[in-house]
């Protein structure tokens, strides 16, 4: 697989596709805000102006698209990729959307003789940049295997979790604990805070005790210097938490904790802070507590 259509230029897809022209990839890429292209043009991209263009005649072509709307335009719409999918292409998603509609576009890619993997993916922003993602895959084993050159390009670990569909429930019940575990750290430091506690202390003690988590080491730091840029955005965030809870509604699946972390995310989303990082949900429990993190009363 040489030549790759690359579709959604955000947070993560962009530095994707750059890494996929660093590594000598034929890439042509599209955007709705056509703009985003600009860079990766400047890199060596070609530049299509409809999902369709991007698609066609490409060994593979990678989604990676804010929702399951956006991800409906890119197939269905009028210059959908639907339109263009050659037999033989490897169609490969790594948006977070409903496991449902991935199975529906697995059968529709299926009907044109290509194949389609569901390849959500963990790590953020920065990882995305240094092409050590994590991929978790639904799909077939051997169009897994197929597309092992563009996945070691991208990520430093391909995990094969079952048939079409299964990446995507493994990505919703991996950012259930995601959010929870951030909420969990913003919660501890609250806590402290209040009672006096410098949030430096507090976060070494959760770093070296039984507390650590990915969460602190990401966000610890972020949240004690109010830096709150975006890696992945609180919105994002509750867009997931939301998916999840459908899930486990659908499945039957008792899930007090993910609901308690969607009403809080959704609090930060009320408040304003959708855009920021998802780190910025702290600034909730800032409020409720009346001072910041680092012991500053808010302004």
């Amino acid at each position: 697989m040489k030549k790759i259509g690359f579709i959604g230029l955000g947070t993560m897809g962009a530095p994707m596709a750059s890494n996929l022209l660093k590594q000598g990839y034929e890439v042509t890429v599209y955007n709705r805000t056509a703009s985003k292209a600009e860079p990766l043009v400047q890199e060596g991209a070609s530049q299509a102006t409809t999902p369709a263009e991007a698609a066609a005649g490409q060994d593979a072509v990678i989604t990676m698209v804010s929702n399951d709307d956006s991800i409906r335009e890119v197939f269905y719409g009028e210059d959908g990729i639907l339109k263009t999918l050659a037999q033989g292409t490897t169609v490969i998603d790594s948006s977070t959307i409903s496991p449902g509609l991935v199975k529906e576009l697995a059968a529709e890619v299926h009907k044109l003789g290509a194949y389609f993997l569901d390849a959500p993916v963990t790590g953020s922003k920065p990882a995305a940049i240094d092409g050590t993602l994590v991929f978790m895959v639904g799909g077939e084993a051997s169009v897994v295997e197929a597309a092992s050159g563009l996945f070691d390009t991208l990520g430093k670990k391909v995990i094969h979790m079952g048939p079409s569909g299964s990446g995507s429930v493994a990505k919703l019940a991996h950012n259930t604990m995601v959010g929870i575990n951030n909420l969990a750290l913003a919660e501890g430091f609250a806590i402290a805070a209040k009672s006096g506690i410098p949030a430096d202390s507090f976060l070494e003690l959760v770093q070296l005790g039984s507390a650590g988590s990915k969460a602190a080491d990401l966000k610890g730091r972020k949240i004690i210097d109010h830096d709150f840029s975006n890696q992945f955005s609180l919105a994002l965030m509750l867009k997931d938490l939301k998916l999840a809870s459908s899930l486990t509604d659908a499945t039957s699946v008792p899930s007090p904790m993910l609901n308690l972390a969607k009403s809080l995310f959704q609090a930060g989303q009320t408040q304003g802070f959708g855009d920021e990082d998802l780190s910025a949900v702290v600034k909730c429990y800032e409020a409720w507590i009346g001072q910041t993190i680092g012991g500053k009363p808010l302004q």
